[in-house]
């Protein structure tokens, strides 16, 4: 073992022995010389143990210990020690505690280390700096200056900023801002066709540039001109693209939506429910029946339920339910009954109050909750407009991957109709925009005689009860085989309101009353208007024969030749779909609420009176042509559905996953191709998703005020459902739901 470096003899030894007298006081003196550098020696040796033992216990706790800490402390020791007059080795103890020390040192440099790999921020940014250090390296000056001179032309907007793609010019900026402000100029009454002929002035001047090169020059320059926006999008993207500028989500959306993976869920929600025997309660039943049949979704169908009050207004024959399975159970009967095979999919409830002066049901709450989020997948909502009007709760759009609404209703034709119907009318054509732009991703509109919402297409997504094809077909077969399938004339069946086409009916026979001598028609149906119409018959003595409303598959009906529908009020009504199922022959009136049926050669319509006059004798001189195979597919539910999956775009999501979905940018006019698909990302900030995402935030401020929905004609208390909704549909009580300190 390493001495520390003094002499150890023994002190008498080191004295020259131990004599007495004189000299035995010189060797006291000295032995005491001795012990006392010997004792100075050691204090001093024994502070430098202290102080280094206490730098190795700081160092030894310390986070993260380095290697090069112990290496600088052992040179500090021996540049100290050097100048001490007695010289501590410390040596032989280091090479002991070397050991042991940095065991432990290791140990917590490797937990730290593993930490730093699980943390991602870390990594990334590392990688990052490593990565841009190389390309230091790489890059020469020269090539830097050449980017910082590409940078500062790009900002100077001249045309030979990029080798690649020319940046973008003034015009071409305007044009783009005119274009994603659509919904806002729709919103002010600004018309599209103004705003396309802007975006298209503006873009005229680089339009044969060859940036634009995104559509053959082969093709006319009609179709070029047409397409103009759909490149401007295109440019934009291929712009951004260039820069290595992303793009992820919306200003305001939340980003939380359900999960896709495995079985698709649809869910319908719509405003009425059977045994209300109304449009918007039959077709969705229908709809969600047909949309079963296919393996690739679940479907749920999502009805009001109605307090026993409401039900004895509503259902015909003071018809009540005590529980939703009841009403669930009476619907199921009803619609297999007409289908003919067993229906798969699920009914759900949610609460409504029905209200008189509008003869329609009003939901109570949000009626988006009342889908579980892990089923929140695709939305169909029947009558958008109606669902939403006073909607207080989570966007659809939000909630929903793919949110899709039908209208049924001409709202704006009812309202014209009633005291300041114009006033009304032009601000229910306002809140339809909003909540059309606010809740929608794309809006099916069953003819032209909808308004035209954005986001909107018009495509007849409804079809016939089996029953009426089926009747067809027996007619058609009687026919071929020379029987004689029709013995009655005429007649019309409809709810007796006067907007049901009552008014045009009787206007109609009362101007021709003399040219339609001897004919009679029969009408069937009940409604708050039943007194008035039949009294308003009898008093111009018109052959109006009234009776009590039915089904119209009764087989008291069958035998009936023409139906006469002269209602404008419609979108597309379903009795005129039915009486053409049955191989009968329709008059009806030039309007866009029947362009569906004008390819049916049994459809007469008429323009005017005298044209009325004109289809009614010819329909009744001869005998309708028996229905096609084409024609009968046409009107079936099974055609119907197709088209729906179609238009929707149902059948791309239901049959894409989450990145193929966020995987193209498809333009405004539905076109997509290969030299046009680019990653969302890569995309512009879309302002018409920032204006719908306003919009649903405006409308959700209007609608948590009970006084501002009061004064625009909600049902009292529809903002939450109430104390009797909780115990029929088992939901907790309203204030728990909705306590009184939250808005």
């Amino acid at each position: 073992m390493a001495s520390f470096g003094v002499d150890t003899r023994p002190a008498a030894a080191a004295s020259g022995g131990g004599g007495g007298g004189s000299g035995g006081g010189v060797a006291g003196t000295t032995g005491e010389g001795a012990l006392s550098f010997l004792s100075r020696g050691l204090r001093e040796d024994l502070r430098l143990i202290r102080a280094r033992a206490g730098e190795l216990e700081t160092f030894l706790s310390a986070p993260v210990p380095e290697p090069e800490l112990f290496t600088r402390l052992r040179r500090a020791y021996s540049s100290s020690a050097s100048s001490a007059r007695t010289r501590l080795d410390l040596s032989a103890f280091g090479k002991a505690f070397e050991a042991d020390a940095w065991r432990g040192a290791r140990a917590t440099r490797w937990r730290w280390e593993e930490e730093a790999e699980e943390w991602e921020p870390v990594r990334m940014v590392k990688a990052r700096l490593r990565e841009l250090e190389r390309r230091r390296q790489a890059q020469s000056p020269s090539d830097m200056l050449h980017k910082l001179k590409l940078s500062l032309k790009s900002m100077t907007f001249a045309p030979e900023a990029s080798e690649d793609v020319p940046p973008l010019d003034l015009g071409e900026l305007l044009a783009y801002f005119v274009k994603q402000s659509v919904p806002l100029f729709d919103q002010l009454g600004i018309k599209r066709d103004v705003c396309d002929k802007l975006v298209e002035s503006l873009c005229s001047k680089r339009k044969d540039h060859p940036a634009y090169g995104f559509l053959s020059a082969s093709e006319p320059s009609s179709l070029r001109n047409e397409n103009v926006g759909d490149e401007l999008d295109l440019r934009i993207a291929s712009v951004l693209q260039s820069t290595g500028h992303h793009y992820e989500g919306g200003f305001w959306s939340d980003g939380h939506k359900s999960d896709i993976s495995g079985k698709r869920h649809v869910a319908i929600v719509t405003t009425a429910s059977l045994p209300w025997m109304t449009g918007t309660a039959v077709n969705p039943l229908f709809r969600a029946a047909y949309l079963a049949k296919s393996s690739k979704q679940d479907v749920t169908l999502v009805v009001p339920w109605l307090c026993k009050s409401d039900q004895e207004l509503v259902y015909p024959n003071s018809m009540t339910f005590n529980s939703p399975q009841e009403q669930e159970t009476y619907m199921r009967n009803w619609l297999e009954e007409r289908v003919g095979f067993k229906t798969d999919f699920k009914i759900s409830f949610y609460p409504g109050k029905f209200q008189k002066e509008r003869r329609s049901i009003i939901p109570a709450g949000d009626t988006s909750q009342f889908i579980p989020s892990k089923e929140a997948d695709i939305a169909i909502l029947e009558e958008p407009e109606h669902l939403n009007w006073y909607h207080h709760g989570k966007r659809w759009t939000d909630k929903f991957n793919h949110v899709v609404g039908v209208v049924h209703t001409n709202y704006l034709e009812y309202i014209k109709r009633e005291k300041n119907g114009a006033i009304q009318a032009f601000f229910v054509k306002h809140i339809n925009n909003m909540v059309a732009r606010a809740y929608c991703h794309k809006i099916l509109r069953l003819s032209g005689a909808t308004q035209d919402l954005p986001k909107s297409m018009i495509c007849n997504v409804h079809g016939v009860n089996p029953k009426f094809l089926e009747v067809g077909e027996r007619i058609a077969a009687e026919q071929e085989s020379g029987q004689r399938s029709f013995s009655k004339g005429a007649y019309f069946l409809g709810k007796m309101v006067w907007a049901k086409g009552y008014r045009e009916l009787i206007d109609l026979f009362a101007k021709n009353k003399s040219d339609l001598e001897g004919f009679k028609l029969d009408i069937y149906g009940n409604g708050e208007d039943s007194h008035e119409v039949q009294s308003a018959a009898r008093k111009l003595n018109l052959n109006l024969n009234f009776h009590k409303g039915r089904d119209h598959a009764d087989d008291s009906l069958h035998g009936y030749k023409v139906f006469i529908n002269p209602s404008i009020s419609d979108v597309l009504c379903t009795a005129t779909a039915e009486a053409l199922a049955m191989g009968k022959f329709v008059v009806c009136a030039d309007h866009p609420s029947n362009d569906f049926f004008r390819s049916f050669p049994n459809c007469l319509t008429y323009k005017t009176s005298e044209d009325f006059v004109a289809r009614v004798k010819e329909a009744m001189t001869r005998d309708p042509q028996p229905l096609t195979a084409e024609q009968r597919y046409n009107l079936s539910w099974e055609a119907a559905t197709q088209r729906f999956m179609e238009h929707s775009e149902l059948d791309k999501v239901l049959n894409s996953d989450s990145s193929e979905c966020a995987g193209s940018v498809t333009t405004e006019s539905g076109k997509s191709s290969a030299n046009t698909r680019m990653r969302r990302s890569a995309s512009a900030p879309n302002m018409s998703d920032v204006v719908d995402g306003g919009l649903a935030f405006v409308h959700y401020c209007f609608t948590g005020s009970e006084l501002l929905r009061l004064s625009t004609g909600a049902v009292p208390g529809t903002r939450n459902y109430n104390k009797q909704h909780s115990l029929d549909l088992h939901l907790p009580p309203p204030q728990v739901q909705n306590p009184v300190y939250g808005w």
